[in-house]
């Protein structure tokens, strides 16, 4: 029976969303991986696992904890969040990035937030946690709270930190330090690509540390 790690790596990097290579991350960082969830909607077995995954982890959230929606900034995690909202019978909601001036204006598309709603926030990746604060603003705005936020892979560098001191819950169903020790066990990707994203992690911790 694979673990939920290996359900997640396995998902990712069947379905192409997992990449090796150097790629400039949203900090100005090159990373030596990038995670395009994006493409999961070209693997629908993939699409499925992943899905089935989240909404597990939501529920058991909602076992101990009322949660009335699910949010989600475009584009990747707006992706995935209807799925998952079918999964678990919640209304969804995206953030957009930025305000539409035409028709039904505004920053906020899907269900209506209504005050004093309990919004798990779900997105695709955390690294340092900025754009995190960036989706929740808006919903805070209009009278959302939000305690939870949930993401497909922890990047591990700092961000569930960072996030877990304002108060938020974080949660990610896999580490990528975790993932890649599973593929290379596996024999799906060769053991300098696990040492270069475990050095990749190293790093990261290690700069967070000296600030």
């Amino acid at each position: 029976m694979p673990t939920i790690t290996e359900k997640v790596a396995n998902a990712l990097y069947l379905s192409g969303c997992l990449k090796f290579g150097n790629f400039k991350i949203k900090s100005g960082v090159t990373s030596p991986y990038y995670i395009d969830l994006a493409r999961l909607l070209a693997a629908p077995k993939q699409l499925c696992s992943i899905v089935e995954v989240a909404a597990e982890q939501v529920k058991q959230i909602m076992a101990s904890e009322k949660i009335d929606k699910l949010a989600s900034i475009e584009l990747k995690g707006a992706l995935i969040v209807p799925s998952i909202a079918c999964k678990t019978n919640l209304p969804c909601i995206v953030v957009r990035k930025e305000a539409k001036a035409y028709g039904v204006i505004g920053r906020i598309a899907g269900a209506e937030v209504v005050k004093g709603d309990n919004i798990l926030f779900f997105d695709d990746v955390i690294s340092e946690g900025c754009s995190k604060i960036e989706g929740i603003k808006p919903l805070q705005e209009l009278g959302g709270k939000i305690k939870h936020i949930l993401v497909v892979v922890n990047r591990e560098q700092g961000g569930k930190e960072n996030l877990e001191k304002l108060g938020y819950n974080v949660h990610a169903l896999a580490k990528v330090s975790d993932m890649v020790n599973s593929l290379q066990r596996n024999k799906h990707i060769s053991n300098e690509q696990k040492i270069k994203v475990l050095e990749f992690v190293r790093n990261s911790r290690a700069e967070k540390n000296t600030k």
